[in-house]
């Protein structure tokens, strides 16, 4: 059985199109990277899947008690909350119905410790989040959505603004982690992308899937983000 299936599903904004008929099936140890423009859908389509946004029609089915993991874009997170990597990690295992004064048990804190050596960043965990670098504040938004030992992970654009060494350094990591962890990444950066997953999406509010050993016209990429659905 899939970990996930997507079926059919379509989100509006108003008369806008975001997502149309999207279909999608991710099974365990998957590595799917999702590739389109600004706008095509694609933070919409991660959003959907966690439940943030409702879909307006169509059905998103998880195997029961299958956990996900969320990594947002770091460029949306504030920088400037007085708050360290340790407690940033730390919040990501607050349940989702958590009261305002929630006591964290031991075992979260024992959870948090064990991710920050598993990606090794064990220097950050006492600094300010203001203090640290874009690949930095990337690796310690990874680590706050793996403490719930995640079954898939998805990642919004986990390279964007990011410079050569760390995006590898990014890539490198998220290759290690699909040994255990089934990967949905999204990005616009169809150079790179394509040599780092397993499976690739293209998405302009419709999607298009293919497996990486697919030979795909340059033209087509074209075709399919700039003229069609826009």
């Amino acid at each position: 059985m899939a970990l996930l299936k997507i079926n059919n599903l379509s989100v509006y904004y108003n008369d806008y199109i975001a997502l149309q008929n999207i279909n999608l099936e991710v099974n365990k140890n998957d590595y799917i990277g999702i590739i389109g423009p600004n706008g095509s859908g694609k933070t919409t389509l991660l959003k959907s899947i966690i439940g943030d946004i409702t879909p307006d029609s169509g059905k998103i089915i998880l195997e029961p008690n299958t956990i996900i993991g969320y990594v947002p874009q770091f460029s949306t997170f504030n920088k400037e909350f007085p708050i360290t990597v340790f407690e940033v990690i730390l919040s990501g295992t607050l349940p989702t119905d958590c009261k305002l004064f929630h006591h964290y048990r031991e075992n979260d804190r024992t959870k948090v410790t064990l991710v920050i050596d598993k990606l090794k960043i064990g220097k950050l965990a006492d600094k300010q989040i203001n203090q640290l670098s874009g690949g930095q504040l990337q690796k310690v938004l990874l680590a706050r959505a793996l403490v719930t030992n995640p079954d898939i992970l998805l990642l919004d654009e986990p390279t964007a603004s990011l410079d050569t060494d760390a995006k590898e350094e990014i890539y490198n990591i998220l290759s290690s982690l699909n040994k255990e962890i089934t990967i949905i990444m999204v990005s616009h950066d169809i150079g790179m992308i394509k040599h780092k997953v397993k499976t690739f999406a293209c998405l302009n509010k419709t999607m298009h899937v293919h497996e990486n050993d697919e030979t795909i016209d340059p033209w087509h990429f074209e075709d399919l983000f700039y003229k069609k659905g826009n």
